[in-house]
């Protein structure tokens, strides 16, 4: 468990894990972590969650996962919109799932909520804790043998400074969760190749201004979106032509947001009060790797870009809930550190595909009338519903389909391996009352479902040897439902098919690869 003692004016502190950022990445995963088993320090600079709400979409994908650890109902029912768009192009998002389109909910909600679940779930949170440096412990430095950067394998040692002075944080693992001017990832000297901003968006949210909305109305000199939700009015606005700015950290004043908004659109609002202002670019970086020995990186800490299409704060939830699982198995060693691998095979692919969207997007957003035959062309597309799915599937994080096996992916292959589960309802093969899929996932633990009704023994006798960490349940899906009748499927704890089959063919090897040795061995 972590510990917490003094030595002369210095706090110490040991733990499995320290979460460097206290955003939504790092929140998920620290809730992760407790589910899994792990103990976790966070800390944070913030003294609370953010009272800017900068992003205010949460994806069809990202509402799974949110009710896969039963954290709806803290939400209610936020309004849901099923139209989003592909560079300011309209697009349907609807897709076959428990919550299609996109559904605004506040960033500051969001941390509130998941900061909510951590601390029910026992992570140690450390506000105003800003980190100072970090080193390898003494088991060395280096590369391993896969070029993985160069942190050592030991551990790590954190120093930070707090509201009472220092405190030294002694961890297994530390996950840089700590945003796009990553701290982290600046001490570990870590690679992030890309490209710095050429172009921006200057935002605001401001009231007492009484202006239309608009959706992504491209005019003569620039771009123009107004959204009014409360009494305040968020407004976002690009002139052609102009580049970003160095700001250096720095926000603009409301004043350069005034005046571009009135060259741009002809309106006055610098009446108005505004309540924060922003500006985002157009970079788009990713790190090199994830992973640099016993340090990882999640969240825009792990890449940087436009905001484009609400995806950036779902892809940084979405990477910690890939990861936490992970990493408490490796923890608790229930699994090797090559499961850890799996981590940055699948999120730096995932990371990788989601960057290149979103640069097309800018040009479609932030081009002048260079692009309006692309624009043109891309709105014919759109109505094929192929081209609709496929678009939707990468903003929605619906079509992420995981390389489970290792080798490629083969199109003859079962259609569920290395997608999520999909949201349904199972009939007790015995006496009992019927359950969704998604409420199954609730305890954090890997699945064995068995749909042919009579319980499989088979299957059940290979998995009691894992039965500590993957729950085994038999039942009968509906008829003509996204459930495949008369086979079993093996989930891993974030919703992800790693295995199907109609008999235990593979599964003891499947088992082993992603939830470790078998138990009696441990």
């Amino acid at each position: 468990m972590t510990t917490d003692h003094q030595d002369t004016d210095t706090t110490i502190l040991d733990t499995d894990v320290l979460v460097v950022g206290a955003g939504p990445a790092g929140l998920m995963l620290a809730t992760e972590l407790r589910l899994g088993g792990a103990e976790v320090v966070v800390v944070d600079q913030r003294p609370g969650p953010t009272t800017e709400s900068r992003a205010s979409t949460l994806h069809a994908r990202t509402m799974e996962i949110l009710d896969s650890r039963g954290l709806l109902d803290e939400l209610g029912t936020p309004p849901c919109e099923p139209r989003g768009h592909f560079g300011g192009v309209p697009l349907d998002l609807t897709l076959p799932s428990s919550h299609p389109g996109q559904w605004k909910v506040a960033q500051t909600r969001t941390e509130e909520l998941l900061q909510r679940r951590a601390a029910v779930l026992g992570a140690d949170l450390r506000r105003r804790h800003q980190l100072l440096s970090l080193e390898a412990k003494s088991e060395g430095a280096g590369r391993d043998e896969a070029g993985r950067g160069g942190v050592g394998r030991g551990g790590v040692e954190a120093e930070a400074i707090g509201p009472y002075g220092p405190v030294r944080i002694r961890a297994r693992y530390l996950v840089g969760c700590d945003g796009e001017d990553s701290t982290v990832r600046r001490l570990v000297r870590a690679p992030f190749p890309g490209r710095d901003a050429a172009r921006e968006l200057l935002r605001a949210d401001v009231s007492g201004v009484e202006v239309a909305d608009r959706r992504f109305q491209r005019l003569e000199h620039g771009l123009a979106i107004a959204a009014t939700r409360e009494g305040v009015t968020r407004v976002m606005v690009h002139e052609f032509g102009r580049p970003a700015a160095e700001r250096d950290g720095a926000e603009p004043d409301f004043a350069e947001v005034t005046d571009v908004w009135k060259r741009v659109t002809g309106e006055d609002i610098s009446q108005g009060t505004p309540l924060w202002v922003n500006a985002f670019g157009d970079a788009n970086r990713q790190l090199a790797h994830y992973r640099h020995g016993r340090v990882l990186f999640a969240g825009d800490a792990a890449h940087r870009q436009m905001p484009s299409g609400g995806q950036a704060l779902n892809l940084g939830v979405q990477d910690a809930f890939n990861l936490g699982w992970k990493l408490a198995a490796v923890v608790r060693g229930s699994a090797g550190e090559d499961l850890l691998d799996t981590y940055h095979d699948e999120r730096h692919t995932v990371g990788r595909q989601v960057l290149a969207n979103i640069r097309a997007q800018v040009e479609l957003l932030l081009g002048g009338s260079e692009v309006e035959p692309a624009r043109a062309l891309l709105t014919e597309l759109v109505a094929l519903d192929g081209v609709r799915q496929h678009l939707a599937g990468m903003i929605s994080g619906l079509g992420i389909r995981y390389d489970v096996e290792g080798p490629e992916i083969h199109s003859d292959e079962h259609p569920l391996l290395g997608r999520r589960l999909p949201d349904a309802w199972l009939e007790p093969a015995e006496a009992g009352a019927r359950r969704r899929t998604t409420e199954l996932l609730r305890t954090g633990r890997g699945l064995l479902l068995s749909l042919d009704g009579d319980g499989a023994p088979a299957l059940r006798a290979t998995a009691a040897p894992w039965s500590d960490r993957v729950a085994f349940v038999a039942g009968r899906p509906a008829a003509g439902g996204p459930l495949p009748a008369g086979q079993a499927l093996l989930v891993r704890p974030d919703g992800y098919v790693a295995w199907a089959g109609s008999g235990p063919a593979g599964l003891a090897r499947a088992l082993t690869r992603w939830f470790g040795t078998l138990a009696a061995d441990d």
